[in-house]
């Protein structure tokens, strides 16, 4: 820290203290707010004569990364971050937690509240998710936010526990089981695939204490890792409370959420200041502890206990009525929250009544059982563009669960998307469970799925697997169309497609313009909104069919810039398109100049999903669109100019008038989008070479400014 006989700072009085400062920016989807939210604070900083030092944590890594003298010597630190970010080094520091969005918008006044911010680890102390909680400035947007990153956390780190658990449990199933009237799908206690099934039934017991302990650590850091993890394990644990099932993955969740701002809430209490130090590692989590597992089993067990007691009850009472409604009612139930308290429920009561001849119950449910995995599995591959790389993995994990009559493996799928998944999952499980009551479909064994079928224990086997195909598809054709419509809701979009014809997709793909010359991959791309539209008069128009394309290893004319991305070919003095989707296809037509893009409109579809998981306006009337895809083969750059703007969601509302696309190759690309994206974020933030940028008259001098970034 400087020392008082410093000079001033910012023409302050003589012998002022220069005031220090440390801020980390991060944004969860790459890195190009990450880097702007940077220049941004930088910038505000040395306006203000402050000492400052910005953390970048990217998708590359950490960069300019904070050292203990410089938190040592810091006066303050500023957290601007859609991610988590660990605050354990700042301990006895001002900490000031925010979103990504407004480190871009309201540096200055960042600054000035991390100089009254409360301690972190002290008095005033709150962890990571906490101070987002309580410093933010955004209102309830900010909370839900907060909530919604720390849901995502805890399923993020569920999702190994699932799929390693259910596919080892659906290997020593299939290698090493046989049906046994009362014993299920049975595997010989004293062999070797008794010991990999007993090993899976591990992941699966610890999946639900993750996902409870981490929502709770993304809220309440440290402190609430234990809380959330335990009272996740009693949530899960229906003998601590006298109820034949747990509370399941809900019960995990609310556990999370009750763990994590019970955490926050014990911080905020005074304590002597001898006591602080051991606060986050002794008393804050015994206490958190104590208190969360006592309340849910003495407060919430007991109801739950009931609750289901009465419904088993109920469900004896309906043996009687119609077939078809008593198997659409535990198709319900089996799908609700698969594996929870409400699908045990059902599934106790089927198997219950085999051993009093009646079969038929138990058919129902296992038609049910396998529907949920089933359905989330196939909704990943039918539309693969409204799901993550991570999920689709996880789906094809899912399918293979399913097979084996392990509903769990739909429970990431219900946890990151619980008013989407679980109607569509409970719809086909009810239809599931209704055909097989049509059907009088049987089954011996307390077990479902096809594995049961394959190994003789099923009554009726093709309709059996009839109802558990038509459940799977009623699944996910309904996923897909409640995630699709969240998502336009979410982005204020039409529900229904435009003129083009297309299916709806996330981001509208299909609503948009229409391909011209009917080849893919010929490059030819169209910026009208629909057939009815007038054709834009603008230079340099896309390529067609007819154009012949530069070969791709031919160099351009103009000479090139970013290690030869960008060329004179793929800089645009004027877009014809005045909304963001016909602008994405109408710079995916300028990137086909080059001869390496193979398929424009998958380039379009993969541009336009990471424009779903957040948008790339990054404010300053810049936006950089950006796809990796084995549409391209090679790395390309394009850049195009919009004299009126195109409303891109940039956080400070501007328009974009400068727009980048990068687009490199899926197999190949490492981290060489991520060094274009921080190359060009870091030189857009000097406002001389945006007004060069704007003034240049044509694509040459356009390329001259561009050269500029290095």
């Amino acid at each position: 820290m400087t020392s008082p006989a410093d000079p001033p700072a910012g023409g302050g009085p003589s012998g002022q203290k220069r005031l220090k400062l440390l801020a980390v920016t991060a944004c969860p989807t790459g890195i190009a707010h990450t880097y702007m939210a940077a220049e941004k604070l930088q910038q505000a900083a040395d306006g203000l004569g402050i000492d400052m030092k910005v953390e970048t944590q990217g998708s590359i890594g950490a960069e300019n990364v904070l050292t203990d003298n410089d938190v040592r010597d810091a006066d303050g630190v500023i957290i601007a971050a859609d991610k988590d970010v660990d605050l354990a080094r700042f301990a006895g520091k001002r900490v000031l937690s925010v979103g990504v969005s407004e480190g871009i918008s309201n540096p200055e006044r960042l600054i000035e509240q991390v100089q009254g911010a409360p301690v972190h680890g002290g008095s005033g102390g709150g962890g990571g998710g906490g101070d987002a909680a309580q410093a933010s400035t955004g209102g309830g947007g900010r909370e839900r936010s907060v909530a919604y990153k720390a849901l995502m956390n805890g399923v993020s780190y569920m999702i190994p526990f699932v799929v390693v658990g259910g596919l080892l449990i659906a290997i020593s199933l299939s290698l090493g089981g046989h049906t046994d009237p009362k014993g299920g799908l049975v595997i010989p206690d004293d062999s070797f695939w008794m010991h990999v099934n007993e090993i899976g039934v591990i992941g699966f017991k610890l999946m639900v204490p993750i996902l409870s302990g981490y929502i709770a650590y993304a809220i309440g850091d440290r402190p609430a890792l234990v809380p959330g993890m335990i009272g996740g394990w009693i949530a899960n644990t229906g003998e601590l409370y006298d109820s034949e099932a747990g509370a399941g993955f809900i019960g995990a969740i609310v556990t999370g959420f009750l763990a994590g701002y019970l955490v926050l809430w014990i911080k905020k209490v005074e304590v002597p200041k001898f006591a602080r130090p051991i606060m986050p590692i002794i008393v804050i989590p015994i206490i958190a502890t104590s208190a969360l597992g006592l309340f849910f089993i003495y407060v919430i067990g007991k109801p739950i206990s009931w609750v289901f007691e009465h419904l088993t009850d109920w469900l004896s009472g309906m043996t009687g009525t119609s077939a078809i409604l008593l198997g659409a009612i535990l198709g319900l139930m089996i799908a609700f929250d698969m594996g929870g308290p409400v699908n045990k429920t059902a599934f106790l009561f089927g198997a219950g009544l085999i051993a009093t001849g009646n079969q038929t119950v138990m058919g129902m449910c296992a038609a049910a059982i396998p529907v949920m995995p089933l359905g989330q599995g196939l909704a990943t591959l039918i539309r693969k563009r409204l799901y993550s790389e991570q999920e689709r993995e996880t789906g094809l994990a899912a399918l293979f669960m399913g097979m084996f009559g392990i509903s769990e493996g739909a429970i990431p799928f219900a946890a990151a998307r619980p008013a989407q998944v679980i109607p569509a999952n409970m719809l086909g499980g009810a239809v599931a469970g209704a055909v097989a009551g049509l059907a009088s479909v049987e089954d011996a064994v307390p077990h479902g799925g096809p594995i049961v079928a394959v190994l003789g224990a099923i009554g009726g086997v093709p309709m059996f697997f009839v109802a558990v195909a038509i459940g799977t598809v009623v699944t996910a054709l309904t996923t897909v169309t409640l995630v699709d419509i969240s998502e336009r809701r979410r982005r204020g979009e039409p529900l229904v497609g435009g003129a083009g014809g297309g299916e709806p997709v996330l981001a509208g793909v299909g609503a948009g313009a229409a391909v011209a010359g009917g080849g893919v991959g010929s490059g030819a791309v169209s910026t009208a909104k629909s057939p009815a539209a007038p054709a834009p008069s603008a230079p340099a128009p896309a390529p067609s069919a007819s154009v012949p394309q530069a070969p791709a290893d031919t160099a351009a004319p103009g000479g090139e810039v970013l290690s030869g991305y960008l060329t004179e070919q793929t800089v645009k003095v004027q877009l014809a398109a005045d909304e963001k989707e016909a602008a994405i296809r109408e710079m995916a037509g300028l990137l086909a100049r080059t001869g390496k893009v193979g398929d424009v409109e998958e380039l379009v579809r993969t541009a336009l999903r990471r424009e779903a998981q957040g948008t790339t306006g990054l404010g300053e009337e810049i936006a950089i669109p950006h796809a990796k895809t084995d549409a391209v083969t090679a790395p390309v750059v394009g850049f195009a100019r919009s004299a009126e703007g195109i409303e891109w969601g940039s956080m400070d509302g501007t328009k974009a008038k400068l727009i980048f696309m990068i687009s490199v190759p899926e197999a190949a690309a490492g981290d060489e989008h991520l060094r274009i994206l921080a190359l060009l974020s870091r030189k857009l933030m000097d406002a001389g070479f945006r007004e060069r940028l704007v003034a240049a008259p044509d694509e040459a001098a356009i390329l001259e400014v561009l050269r500029e970034v290095q």
